[in-house]
């Protein structure tokens, strides 16, 4: 590994204030190969990045979540393809949207069939995201409802864009999977996956409520301003989790996600402590979503996101809790296992040529030309290295 080359491209990128600060790391089968830390935690003249720098990860929480749920598939506590509302009762009678009235009122429908847990982990069980959906919003608004339900009557009432199980759609699908998880296991989400994933791994940094010594290390978020520079902006990170909390949220570092990483390159199991059995880890791999195909993100809502498309012109697939690219792309195999985090936070993990790599930025919106670019050049130098 030509550490000296990945130095030199992230030292290059923070200090042209392109991003303001990043970590950056990579590991294969042996341990970590790369770990890298530059810029600031705020711009113009923040603490100095180090690896013990917290991140908001965002969506990076749904990989974590989907391991909850897969071990308590295991132990039979939850089906991949049962009625979800077994567990969760105000699943039970789903409402698709279906236009408006002449008043301007959503109308809904009965959906045509019932929403599963396979459904929600791949993103087809109809729930949509106001960021990436424009019709949501509009629609949310009139219904009384916000972007992530708080109770049981808001749950039951969260409408969906299309049937269940007849297209992919990212949404709040996972939010529900950590609702599942509570409800199967009988812990507060942010308890089970403390107790069954992040703990047992030593993940000590990776949490939603940041302790004071914590957020003394975090990160700032920074907006990318019209003429392409970078402002802090306030952003909520690392407050006490609310109802809905297995999409997103989580705070974590390098070091914390890449032991994450490494687990599911060992087939469930780190240094000795096993989460999932290797078949599991394999299962969450492959394409769960049948002759369905991942589809663009066009942003409705462009302070968060950019319009998104990972590999475009590669056809795209999705495992249980992960993006699957089915042909090589950026350095990684067919069939490597990839998603994201709102601030720009970003992992691969490549089962075939046994790599795995996270890096870490702090910039809104999502899908930022120059941390994208980055992101590349990391994984390439990593490949190149191997």
């Amino acid at each position: 590994m030509n550490r000296a080359t990945i130095d030199q491209l992230l030292h290059d990128t923070t200090s042209s204030k392109r991003v303001p600060g990043v970590v950056a790391l990579a590991a294969t089968d042996g341990g970590t190969i790369y770990e890298g830390a530059f810029g600031r935690r705020a711009l113009p003249d923040g603490a100095p990045v180090n690896q013990d720098t917290v991140f908001w990860i965002a969506s990076m929480t749904k990989a974590l979540t989907s391991v909850a749920a897969m071990q308590l598939v295991e132990q039979g506590k939850l089906t991949l393809d049962g009625p979800v509302s077994a567990v969760l009762p105000a699943l039970a009678k789903p409402q698709v949207l279906d236009g408006v009235d002449g008043a301007g009122k959503p109308r809904l429908r009965p959906a045509k069939g019932p929403i599963t847990l396979r459904q929600l982990l791949t993103h087809t069980a109809g729930y949509g995201y106001d960021t990436w959906n424009a019709e949501l919003a509009p629609a949310l608004d009139k219904l009384g409802l916000i972007r992530l339900p708080r109770n049981e009557d808001e749950l039951a009432r969260m409408p969906l864009v299309f049937d269940p199980g007849t297209r992919w759609n990212y949404g709040i699908n996972t939010d529900l999977v950590g609702l599942a998880v509570e409800a199967a296991s009988g812990q507060r989400f942010d308890d089970y996956l403390r107790d069954h994933v992040t703990g047992p791994l030593g993940m000590v940094d990776t949490v939603f409520t940041l302790s004071d010594a914590q957020r003394a290390r975090l990160t700032r978020v920074h907006a990318r301003q019209p003429r392409g520079g970078l402002a802090v902006t306030d952003w909520p990170v690392g407050m006490p989790p609310g109802y809905c909390m297995g999409g997103g949220g989580l705070c974590s570092t390098g070091r914390d996600y890449l032991r994450f990483l490494r687990m599911l390159l060992g087939g469930g199991a780190l240094d000795g402590v096993r989460l999932l059995k290797p078949e599991t880890v394999a299962a969450m791999g492959q394409n769960q979503m049948g002759a369905l195909d991942v589809l663009p993100m066009k942003s409705a809502d462009a302070t968060r996101s950019n319009d998104v498309e990972l590999f475009p012109g590669i056809q795209k697939k999705w495992g249980l809790g992960f993006l699957i690219n089915t042909a090589s792309a950026g350095g990684r195999s067919a069939g490597s296992l990839a998603w994201a985090g709102l601030g720009n936070t970003y992992y691969w993990l490549d089962p075939t040529r046994r790599v795995a790599g996270v890096i870490l930025m702090q910039i809104l919106p999502f899908a930022d030309k120059e941390a994208l670019g980055l992101l590349d050049r990391f994984e390439r130098a990593v490949y190149a290295g191997l």
